[in-house]
């Protein structure tokens, strides 16, 4: 276990300040909890707490990048993906602006505050959106570097972030943000992580093994634009192909690849772990996530039914 993603995220915005004068910060009144307080701290000229009122947070955001600014926006990921689909779709896709939208507390990580926190249809309505990248980070590590890979972009980033402390999967560069990344090679089914199952996936390959079972294990950090060509290279050896994800199956991650890979023209056995369409409940993260699925045991037990 190491840093959060959050406070890998602050800080990498705190470094990035130093060197970039137009980077901008915006927070919706809970900068202590996404760390962009960190930036805050350094940077008070360049920091913005609009309170909580994130539509107007966005607004004044897309405002700013038409001025020259690179505005980071910051807020819990179910109150910027809901709360601001309007201004997001209307006044940053619409005008391409280079927005980047930090939605901090995803999926199920805002635990203990129950279904009305936790974020599990944002990827559906942020990879919905014309000109919007989506990434959904592994570890504190992918964290940073998408931060640093969307401040390089012209266009809008939402990136997802964690609240908890998580594996750390290995170094990351910004430059391959956006790719598959093979975690264990295998020949019996591709495993296809999303975000933070990528360590469970690695934890459920172990599982498999001892089972017979070879499984290939890809990080997959970008939901859109989709690696379709790493994922499909692997589908094709494998021919069975299971997607995880701490997300509503429908619209989210494993949708996005089936639709890739049958545009590709690759036909597999499909399986996909994630919230079977429910709303979630208050608890411990832990506990919550293996509730849902989202556990080693599960996944390893849906890829063991795959193969059979």
């Amino acid at each position: 276990m190491s840093v959060t993603m959050r406070d890998a995220f602050g800080a990498k915005l705190a470094e990035l300040g130093k060197s970039r004068g137009d980077l901008v910060v915006l927070d919706a009144d809970v900068s202590s909890s996404t760390k962009s307080a960190l930036f805050g701290k350094a940077f008070p000229d360049r920091f913005f707490n609009c309170g909580v009122a994130e539509a107007n947070m966005v607004g004044v955001a897309a405002g700013l990048a038409t001025a020259g600014y690179r505005p980071v926006v910051n807020a819990f990921a179910i109150f910027l993906a809901l709360k601001s689909t309007d201004q997001i779709r209307n006044t940053v896709c619409y005008n391409n602006l280079p927005v980047i939208l930090a939605g901090a507390y995803g999926g199920l990580s805002d635990s203990f505050d129950g279904a009305s926190h936790q974020s599990i249809a944002d990827i559906a309505i942020m990879r919905a959106l014309p000109n919007m990248e989506v990434i959904v980070p592994a570890d504190s590590g992918q964290a940073a570097a998408a931060l640093e890979y969307a401040m390089g972009r012209d266009g809008p980033t939402y990136i997802r972030l964690n609240r908890n402390a998580l594996p750390e999967l290995g170094a990351a560069a910004p430059a391959d943000i956006k790719s598959v990344h093979l975690l264990r090679r295998g020949t019996d089914l591709t495993v296809a992580a999303n975000g933070i199952t990528a360590a469970m996936c690695v934890e459920a390959a172990d599982k498999l093994s001892s089972l017979g079972i070879s499984a290939e294990v890809l990080s997959v950090p970008c939901v859109k634009p989709l690696d379709v060509s790493g994922l499909a290279a692997s589908v094709r050896k494998t021919g069975k192909l299971l997607t995880v994800e701490e997300h509503n199956v429908l619209g989210g991650f494993g949708g996005a690849c089936a639709e890739a890979l049958a545009l590709e023209g690759v036909s597999c056995a499909l399986g996909m772990v994630g919230i079977e369409d429910v709303f979630t409940e208050t608890g411990p993260y832990d506990d919550l996530l293996a509730a849902y699925g989202l556990s080693a045991a599960n996944i390893a037990e849906r890829a063991a039914k795959l193969c059979r």
